[in-house]
């Protein structure tokens, strides 16, 4: 299994492309690109991990305080009509988007505890995955595989969740 990181400094290119992917999804629908929107697709794709409508909200504020909540959750929903990105829900009630990276595809644990989400990839369960469906005369479009249970660092776990508290408390 490979852990992914998530941590890795901005692929400026990356960024770029989707950017430039967008406002050609924009054109398509006889959209107007504005500043703001431009704002909040080069802030969204410049972040890492799955982002919920108010992380996202908050990121943008710094470039351009006078954005609003219902600019960005329509920016957000245009992204996901777009293909670009993907709206997840991991059982905590909202919903968290994440940008499609340059890693195809990837699984997610899920911390019941702290909310701590984890990607990872694993090329023995795709082909396990592959296999199954060969043997039972199916084909796969797509997959989610999404892990639920409670990290095993009890101290780091509780630590986040104290961090995620004091984080909603400040808000």
């Amino acid at each position: 299994m490979v852990t992914l990181n998530r941590t890795r400094e901005v692929n400026e290119t990356l960024v770029k492309e989707k950017e430039a992917a967008f406002a050609e999804f924009i054109q398509r629908k006889g959209l107007k690109t504005t500043r703001q929107r431009n704002t909040i697709i080069s802030t969204f794709f410049r972040l890492r991990g799955h982002i919920s409508v108010e992380e996202l909200l908050n990121e943008v504020k710094k470039v351009n305080p006078r954005i609003g909540y219902a600019t960005v959750y329509r920016t957000l929903h245009l992204l996901v009509e777009s293909g670009l990105v993907e709206e997840r829900r991991f059982g905590d009630g909202l919903a968290r988007y994440e940008g499609h990276s340059d890693v195809e595809h990837h699984d997610h644990m899920i911390c019941l505890e702290c909310g701590e989400i984890s990607e990872f990839y694993n090329p023995r369960l795709e082909a396990l995955q592959e296999k199954l469906a060969e043997e039972n005369n199916f084909e796969i479009f797509r997959h989610r595989l999404e892990l639920y249970g409670a990290c095993k660092d009890k101290t780091a776990c509780q630590a986040r969740k104290g961090k995620k508290a004091a984080k909603s408390q400040g808000a």
